[in-house]
């Protein structure tokens, strides 16, 4: 499908389920793919189609120009917060989508587009579901570069990404930030000695990080796909869901 903002022609996939019933608001997931890359590669990775068939969710798969988004440290120079937000209230308008339960989720430099659109969208987005990617980069700076609304984060890295040290920086700067205070987390079961850790902030948003030791720049769970990792101890998609689900958009 596609639609026009700023003068561009933007093309996305969506994913009805066969659930889907026009007369009832209905939760969204917004997924972003990695660069290079396009909103069919993350749909065929990460099994969101299945989530949405089970718990009836529309899920929106765009595609960046040229393959990538203007996130926080590239790629690209698009409108791609202003063509995150069209997109959104047209999906709204036209496919039922509830405004409460809108969601951002990406991996790479979809993650990082996540971060931008948590902040600079402002209100738009209940969560966002981060992958490999990170808060980070010169646009981060700003001491007030954070959401005016509260934006719940879930988010997964790999020790073995090269990213790793900034992306868990920015975790910690986000939640310096927004005066996050961790609370008791589940252990996570499997040998993997994969960590999870907890906290809410002071706008009431949550924060929950995954900390997979032997991974590296990759989806954990994904089956197939350029980024995947079938091993890594944990199915991202499920988790991402859960979160979502249990954080709809909250008033200030």
């Amino acid at each position: 499908m596609s639609l026009t903002h700023g003068g561009v022609e933007r093309t996305y996939q969506l994913y009805a389920p066969a659930g889907y019933d026009p007369a009832r608001p209905t939760a969204l997931v917004i997924a972003l793919h990695f660069y290079p890359g396009s909103g069919s590669g993350i749909r065929e990775m990460v099994g969101l189609d299945a989530v949405a068939d089970r718990e009836n969710v529309l899920v929106a798969y765009p595609d960046g120009q040229n393959g990538g988004f203007n996130a926080l440290i590239c790629c690209g120079t698009g409108d791609d917060v202003g063509f995150l937000r069209a997109l959104t209230e047209h999906l709204v308008k036209t496919w039922r989508a509830d405004p409460d339960r809108v969601y951002l989720t990406g991996i790479s430099n979809g993650g990082d587009m996540s971060f931008r659109a948590a902040v600079e969208a402002d209100g738009l987005f209940a969560a966002v579901g981060v992958v490999s990617g990170g808060y980070s980069g010169p646009r981060t700076a700003p001491e007030d570069y954070v959401p005016d609304s509260p934006v719940s984060v879930i988010t997964f890295i790999g020790g073995q990404d090269q990213y790793a040290g900034a992306f868990a920086e920015g975790v910690r700067t986000w939640q310096r930030r927004l005066g996050c205070r961790p609370k008791a987390a589940p252990r996570v079961p499997g040998p993997q000695r994969i960590s999870r850790t907890d906290a809410t902030c002071a706008d009431g948003s949550d924060v929950t990080v995954y900390t997979l030791p032997e991974m590296g720049h990759r989806w954990p769970g994904a089956r197939s796909g350029q980024l995947a990792d079938a091993d890594a101890g944990l199915v991202a998609t499920e988790l991402i869901w859960d979160f979502f689900a249990a954080h709809p958009r909250r008033a200030r």
